[in-house]
């Protein structure tokens, strides 16, 4: 097992070049982004930029995660957006009227934390939360469309702003348009450009970089009318971002002085409540991608959070929250301590200081046309389908926060959405609302120690997410590396959110060397096959896909055994560097062989990689061979054509050293260099220059493999595993 980071001032000075390399990173993806995100709230663009210095500078002394990455929240755009407009009395200060709700925000977020609090954020429904991020992406997107087009929308309403934007493509100013199409076109095409050169800089500093020359092209800095298809077209530097020539200029103080109406309140809890909860539950997140497996002290970051909020607020920057994106990739590239925040918050400020003339330069719609990606990656169809996954009632409920949350406001949007989901439990469950409420709130749930040692966690009657703090508080009762059965077999309903919460409980507590089995359930019923659907009674019969029939037969064919088993987060795929920080959701579709004292597992599984603002969940079959003796801890990869004259992947973060006495067309690195030696004879130096396999890595115990990057196996590379793994064997068998 790896050796855990020390904390604090030893942490820092063990670690401080990792966690710099890693935070130059960051702050790369972390400068547009942070403009981006201001922009879009109706805030100076520096707000942005504030943010993310203050959550990097202040947020690590005083927070307790490890190896996240504080800045600008997207959650709260919509809120700032109508507070600007509800705020505004005429004398041009609504924008300080929000940063002193602000300061007042996290002052009360820091005090939650201080009275360890911060629990109480888990009660809200998780489709709730994804249906609020849902439609907060379509008011983005609303409302940044038309800057990528170089229209204007009157109206208020965001629906009537995209009805706009469809009335308004005729008006389009086709200079803009121009630059947003590139940019747009590199955010999709980006991860699929093989030309390693091009992946030196994270996208949106590309999107940057490549508009600044048709700015030049179109001359945006002078007033002036250009012609196209007979038309004529405004351009000046109003298309152009506006940042102050000194950082000091772009300081704003709060104003306290609506303090005393109903909208400043209404504003102050909306954020609080958004960024708390956005903040908790990312914090989550990364606590499973973390190599070491530590734990964020919540009550803590959330008083670290409050309190960076308070400081962003009195110099003009925006509620701070720990963002999932920029903690994946500062997990990617390495960082081990929380000093990486820090790191990222300064060199952050350093690039704004020297780049500020260079961003003047840039046209606003490359802002707007990150932001259009991001409001669609977080209403886009695949976040309905994910959705509609965990059941239709899911679907409805996201709906219905979605739309509620787009007519109204983001408060409304998280009860009335809350409200929905009780009231369809009440009415699925088949009870009385007296018993029904009787059964949330005085479970006879309850926790024993059997005679042998393990535990049993019974969980009994309407087990939803108003029973959850109750819920997580029996989960915290058993201990680390303990044995233990939750059994749902006397509940009447299991909700959404509790079986995600189960779920996500057995993955962390597994990784202590103990075991977690979820029982109960078989008599449930459901209406979807999704492991963390409403369970009411039955279950459903599960029939295979089409590629399962192909498997089946396909395995028939060699007379292996094929199961179309679903494991959730299954932790030996973490014992290999490849997945410590890609989180697998599960594993299904198995073909499995034994051959006397070596077997060879054919797996589909899926797991999360990260992507442009958040993370991208991939399909893809590894071969997983187990060996009946140890082998050298290695990983194999095969080099493209720029890795043969530009080491661009030597700097993936792996306790290794890189091996050189092998062909140059692989990237090898090893845990010991002379055990290696050993192992590669020539016979295994031919089987794998010629195997084809993209990715081979061993554990000490087995070999991981990938014939391609990330995408299911076709029935030819299903035979280059299995030819791989014969060969294997008799070489191996030739040499014992």
């Amino acid at each position: 097992m790896q050796k855990t980071p020390k904390k604090g001032l030893g942490g820092l000075k063990e670690n401080w070049q990792s966690d710099m390399v890693a935070a130059l990173s960051v702050a790369l993806i972390a400068l547009p982004l942070s403009l981006g995100i201001a922009i879009a709230a109706g805030a100076p663009p520096m707000a942005g930029i504030w943010s993310a210095v203050v959550g990097g500078i202040v947020t690590t002394l005083f927070r307790g995660g490890h190896i996240s990455v504080n800045g600008p929240a997207k959650g709260v755009i919509g809120v700032i957006l109508a507070g600007i407009i509800t705020l505004d009395d005429g004398t041009g200060q609504a924008f300080n009227y929000i940063l002193a709700a602000f300061v007042i925000s996290g002052a009360i977020q820091a005090l939650l934390g201080i009275l360890k609090l911060g629990r109480f954020a888990d009660i809200f429904h998780s489709t709730v939360i994804h249906g609020i991020l849902a439609a907060i992406g379509i008011i983005i997107f609303a409302k940044q469309i038309h800057v990528a087009l170089g229209t204007h929308s009157e109206s208020y309403s965001i629906i009537d702003n995209l009805v706009d934007a469809v009335k308004m493509l005729p008006q389009a100013n086709p200079f803009v348009v121009m630059i947003s199409v590139v940019g747009l076109l590199l955010m999709f095409f980006h991860s699929k450009i093989s030309y390693k050169l091009f992946h030196l800089l994270p996208t949106p500093i590309w999107v940057i970089a490549l508009s600044i020359p048709f700015a030049y092209l179109f001359n945006f800095f002078d007033e002036h009318t250009m012609s196209f298809l007979g038309r004529s077209y405004n351009v000046g530097p109003d298309l152009l971002l506006k940042v102050p020539d000194s950082i000091t200029e772009s300081i704003i103080y709060p104003n306290f002085g609506a303090i005393n109406t109903i909208d400043f309140w209404l504003i102050v809890f909306s954020i609080l409540i958004i960024t708390s909860i956005e903040s908790l539950t990312i914090a989550k997140a990364i606590d499973k991608i973390d190599p070491y497996k530590r734990k964020t002290d919540l009550n803590k970051d959330l008083t670290g959070i409050g309190l960076s909020t308070m400081v962003a607020g009195l110099i003009g920057g925006l509620p701070i929250i720990a963002v999932i994106i920029r903690s994946t990739i500062n997990v990617h590239n390495g960082a081990k301590t929380k000093w990486s925040n820090m790191y990222q918050g300064i060199f952050l400020l350093l690039l704004i200081i020297a780049l500020g003339p260079v961003m003047q330069k840039v046209p606003l719609c490359a802002f707007a046309v990150l932001l259009v990606f991001t409001g669609f990656k977080l209403a886009s169809p695949k976040v309905f389908k994910q959705v509609n996954e965990y059941g239709i009632e899911q679907l409805i409920f996201f709906l219905f926060t979605l739309v509620l949350t787009l007519y109204t406001n983001l408060l409304i949007g998280l009860f009335g959405g809350s409200l929905l989901i009780l009231f369809v439990h009440l009415l699925i469950s088949r009870m009385s609302t007296r018993r029904f409420i009787h059964s949330i709130l005085n479970s006879s749930s309850k926790l024993v120690q059997k005679p042998d040692g393990t535990y049993s966690l019974k969980l009994q009657g309407i087990v939803n997410f108003m029973g959850i703090l109750k819920i997580n508080k029996l989960l915290d009762e058993i201990p680390k590396g303990a044995n233990a059965v939750i059994d749902l077999s006397e509940s009447r309903l299991v909700g959404h959110t509790v079986l995600e919460t189960l779920h996500d409980f057995k993955s962390v507590h597994e990784t202590t060397e103990g075991h977690i089995e979820i029982t109960g359930l078989d008599n449930h019923l459901s209406s979807s096959r999704h492991k963390l659907a409403i369970r009411t009674n039955l279950s459903l019969e599960v029939k295979h896909t089409r590629r399962q029939r192909m498997l089946e037969e396909m395995a028939s064919g060699y007379g292996w055994e094929f199961q179309s088993r679903s494991i959730e987060n299954p932790d030996y795929f973490q014992s290999f560097y490849f997945f410590k920080t890609r989180p697998i959701e599960k594993e299904l579709n198995v073909i499995t062989h034994q051959d006397e004292d070596m077997c060879l597992e054919l797996i589909d599984v899926t797991f999360e990689e990260s992507a442009f603002h958040i993370n991208e969940e991939y399909e893809t079959t590894v071969g997983l061979f187990r060996l009946p003796f140890q082998i050298p801890k290695f990983t194999i990869e095969r080099k493209d054509i720029l890795d043969l004259f530009l080491p661009l992947t030597e700097h993936k973060d792996i306790d290794y050293v890189k091996y050189t006495n092998f062909s140059k067309k692989f990237n090898i690195k090893v845990d010991g260099i002379e055990e290696m030696d050993a192992f590669m004879t020539d016979k295994m130096r031919e089987l794998i220059e010629a195997c084809g396999i993209h990715h081979l890595e061993s554990n000490g115990e087995a070999i991981l493999m990938f014939s391609n990057n990330f995408q299911l196996a076709q029935l030819s590379e299903y035979k280059l595993m299995i030819d791989f793994a014969e060969t294997f064997k008799k070489i191996v068998r030739e040499r014992r």
